[in-house]
């Protein structure tokens, strides 16, 4: 116990050492001071802070309630006139009754299948060419030729029959595998213009440029595509006329043979 006071009584002591070393600090610092600074006092000090309080609110505050009002002019005319609020409010309104009304119509509609096969062989390469896989293109010939045949040999056709044949079936699958890459495409323009529509009934004011450049650039890709099914249809037109070009060069050929021949027959004694 008797301990015990004693440490109380020298943390007494060492407390009120410190006190007189803050104390004797402070009269020198007024005693170093300036006279103008000495003679300040309270009043001085409440004279400044009401010189401040009223700068703040006059000058500064002017010019933030000019801030403020510029601030809600700028968002009323943005709201009314550049991009009115209502407006926009009916256009999502639209966009949101269109999907529900006829989203699940058109997902039904590209739902459908039109697969008109029976047989095992034919059923194959129907599936094949319409289920929109171009990772699949490679099974697509031997399903092809189980279905159409082989090019024949060179003991069963002539080498120009050969290579008519050949070429037809070039041409033929082609074509098909071009219908795949097609619907694969379609599939992935749906989902891109579902995607957008998606976007649009949800879209910030002044994203509108955003969403039709997107759109122009889906719609250009969708007309390289037209283009590229275009160029196919071409193809096998340009194949057709040249197939019946060479049956009538082989029809001439052979009218051209027989006259020989009769000719000879004729002309024999």
């Amino acid at each position: 116990m008797k301990q015990r006071a004693l440490a109380l009584i020298r943390g007494l002591r060492a407390s009120f050492r410190t006190g007189k070393r803050w104390l004797l600090l402070l009269l020198l610092a007024v005693v170093l001071a300036p006279p103008s600074a000495r003679a300040a006092g309270i009043g001085d000090i409440l004279t400044l802070f009401t010189t401040i309080t009223s700068t703040i609110q006059g000058a500064i505050g002017g010019a933030l309630s000019g801030i403020q009002t510029l601030n809600s002019t700028i968002n009323n005319f943005r709201q009314q006139i550049v991009w009115p609020l209502d407006q926009i409010n009916q256009a999502r309104a639209f966009v949101t009754s269109t999907r529900s009304q006829y989203g699940g119509l058109m997902s039904q509609i590209h739902a459908i299948k039109n697969n008109s096969a029976t047989l095992t062989n034919p059923t194959q390469l129907e599936s094949a060419f319409r289920n929109g896989q171009s990772g699949a293109i490679g099974e697509f010939h031997p399903l092809y030729t189980t279905v159409y045949g082989n090019v024949p040999s060179s003991n069963d056709a002539r080498p120009v029959h050969r290579n008519m044949v050949d070429m037809d079936d070039a041409l033929a699958e082609g074509s098909l595998k071009t219908t795949v890459l097609s619907d694969q495409t379609t599939q992935g323009m749906l989902a891109l213009a579902d995607s957008i529509e998606q976007e649009s009934a949800t879209a910030a004011p002044g994203s509108t440029p955003m969403l039709a450049t997107q759109a122009g650039i889906s719609e250009l890709e969708s007309q390289a595509y037209l283009t590229k099914i275009l160029a196919s249809e071409l193809r096998q037109e340009a194949a057709k006329l040249a197939h019946q070009n060479w049956l009538l060069k082989q029809s001439a050929a052979s009218t051209r043979n027989l006259q020989n021949r009769v000719q000879q027959v004729l002309t024999h004694p």
